[in-house]
């Protein structure tokens, strides 16, 4: 777990949902962090496990038990980002966290999966860096937070836009641009994803699985 740190005022900008400067220097700092973490567990073997869990600790704000993450990864800040206990991420994740995002327990991300929470604005002109009356030149973008609940499986290549939350035991399908909030018990898919229907005792018992568990 990375430890408690002091939040400068464009970080807490960043977190309120409000316009920041986006290469502002503190922030700039847990992003070059970040990156490097990134990049050494993405280098390290799968058996070098005990390095590999001492980089995700630091990595993440909450990293919960009993996880596997394949890498490589790409995270952009990391102290930003929840993962609860029991999860499994393939490869090549991507978590772009300049707000806040938090995966439930029990969590099934496919390999190229992309969480991004970063919102720019539409018109050319304000997406430029600006030079500013203190002669400072300026990025500015926002953030919306990702949420996901718990028992969700993501097919491959599935991406989660900003300000998403997605409930618990859902299941979306490879391919996915998630652009609005999936509710519990969904099977969606599609670009953008769409609730296709619900999820069912019902329907999606599968009998074969109880007799294999007593084998």
């Amino acid at each position: 777990m990375a430890e408690k740190r002091v939040i400068t005022l464009e970080e807490e900008k960043e977190l309120n949902g409000e316009w920041f400067f986006s290469n502002d220097e503190e922030l700039g700092k847990l992003k070059k962090k970040a990156h490097l973490l990134s990049a050494e567990y993405s280098r390290l073997s799968e058996e070098d496990v005990a390095q590999r869990e001492k980089i995700l600790y630091e990595l993440f704000q909450e990293i919960g038990d009993n996880h596997t993450v394949m890498g490589p990864i790409f995270v952009h800040y990391g102290v930003h980002t929840k993962i609860g206990k029991n999860c499994f991420i393939n490869f090549n994740f991507v978590c772009q966290d300049d707000g806040n995002i938090t995966i439930g327990d029990d969590c099934r991300i496919g390999p190229n999966a992309t969480f991004v929470t970063p919102v720019h604005p539409l018109l050319a002109e304000q997406r430029r860096t600006r030079h500013c009356n203190d002669g400072k030149d300026r990025f500015y973008c926002k953030a919306k937070p990702i949420k996901v609940g718990n028992d969700c499986w993501f097919g491959a290549s599935v991406t989660v836009l900003p300000g998403v939350t997605i409930g618990n035991n859902c299941v979306i399908g490879a391919g996915s641009v998630v652009t609005k909030d999936i509710p519990d018990n969904s099977l969606a898919y599609g670009n953008p994803c769409r609730v296709i229907r619900k999820i069912t005792k019902e329907e999606d018992y599968i009998e074969e699985l109880e007799y294999l568990n007593t084998l």
